[in-house]
């Protein structure tokens, strides 16, 4: 049977994802837990938090994008040697990250920022031929590609606060790319999934956009105070606003529907996340330290799997219905979460243990997830069609 891992954007990007997740987070817990060095010469956790974002939630950025976009515009897919192109540069950059010390600074930056141009260079001409009003995620991974080349900027001079500020406000921005595509998805789906139920969506006027601008309000803040006062207020506001926007979606009634639940559940750690920052940063309170986790791990994370998970069931031409070892995937991540947020402060473990524990549920949360889905990514699509 001939592998079809290049045949439609989803297919690479989904399985480099599922690695990625799968082999990351070991890997960084070997590092801080047991000493494990990398022949990289960054600050660990610097390296951690790059590649979880650069890598893991870069390479399902693309998949979503490579995905939707056609849909969008009713344009051609990429797929074949320009697909392939793509993910030789993810993968590219990931190898010269993971093994900085062997070349110049230069060069890794270079490899490093290539992919999300790349992936640019290929969505604008479907993008800007059609006037698709989708076109200004172009300027997000603009957004992200600066964000990137500030990280390696300050890195080279030894800033290392900075440094993660650049990869603080490139979550920021990933969060804002949530906001919008979650706040159409959502709702979508699970108005799909409750027809005929006699369930009705509500809808606030205007929270949807004030959810947008409050997550951009948040990246801008964060880009230039993102410990202070005001910092602490905007992510208070936030929370609120995409905590009553989460409210009209009707969460509690998708609980026997894994595949819609599941998005309900990442984007409820937005609002949880977003609490937690304002009182870690307002009154320093030991529950909310891990704030970030929650936004990472817990959202992002989260609504990633959710949405992989069903968009490479539905792009294989495979029924939207989730094999038992992918809702057991998506229990574990949630463990995963609430473990790396909140297990230092209520567990009686010492904390590279919770560290352990956490970096455990998710990897085999990520297992699951190639153990299903690998098959499916290489292979021809179920109901015989091209993609």
């Amino acid at each position: 049977m001939r592998c079809q891992v290049f045949a439609a954007g989803f297919r690479p990007a989904f399985l480099a994802a599922g690695l990625a997740a799968f082999v990351l987070v070991p890997i960084w817990a070997a590092v801080y837990v047991y000493g494990v060095t990398l022949p990289c010469p960054w600050p660990p956790t610097l390296w951690h938090a790059h590649e979880m974002v650069f890598g893991f939630i870069g390479a399902a950025m693309a998949g979503f994008l490579l995905t939707a976009v056609p849909n969008w515009t009713g344009q051609r897919g990429v797929a074949g040697a320009p697909l392939a192109a793509l993910f030789a540069a993810w993968l590219g950059a990931r190898v010269a990250v993971a093994t900085a010390s062997w070349w110049p600074a230069g060069v890794v930056a270079a490899l490093d920022l290539t992919f999300f141009p790349l992936l640019a260079w290929l969505l604008a001409p479907s993008l800007l031929k059609t006037g698709n009003r989708n076109w200004r995620l172009l300027l997000v991974l603009g957004a992200l590609t600066i964000c990137d080349a500030v990280f390696h900027f300050e890195l080279l001079r030894g800033d290392a606060a900075a440094a993660m500020r650049a990869i603080l406000v490139a979550i920021d921005l990933v969060l804002v790319l949530v906001t919008v595509i979650g706040g159409r998805i959502v709702p979508a789906f699970t108005a799909g999934a409750l027809r005929g139920e006699g369930v009705a969506m509500r809808t606030f006027p205007g929270v949807g956009p004030a959810a947008i601008v409050a997550m951009a309000a948040v990246a801008v803040v964060d880009a230039i105070d993102p410990g202070g006062r005001v910092a602490a207020v905007t992510a208070g506001a936030a929370a609120l606003v995409q905590a009553i926007r989460l409210a009209q979606w009707r969460s509690g009634r998708t609980l026997s529907k894994p595949l819609v639940w599941v998005l309900h559940l990442g984007y409820a750690w937005i609002p949880l996340g977003l609490a937690l920052k304002c009182a870690a940063l307002l009154g320093g309170y030991a529950v909310a330290a891990f704030w970030v986790h929650a936004l990472t791990v817990g959202a992002l994370a989260t609504m990633i799997l959710g949405v992989i998970t069903r968009a490479a069931l539905g792009h294989s031409g495979r029924a939207l219905e989730p094999d038992p070892r992918t809702v057991i995937a998506y229990v574990l991540l949630l463990l995963a979460g609430l473990v790396r947020v909140f297990g230092f402060a209520f567990l009686p473990l010492a904390y590279p243990i919770v560290i352990l524990i956490a970096a455990f549920l998710w990897t085999c949360a990520f297992a699951l997830f190639l153990w299903v889905y690998v098959p499916i990514l290489l292979s021809p699509r179920a109901d015989g069609r091209p993609g």
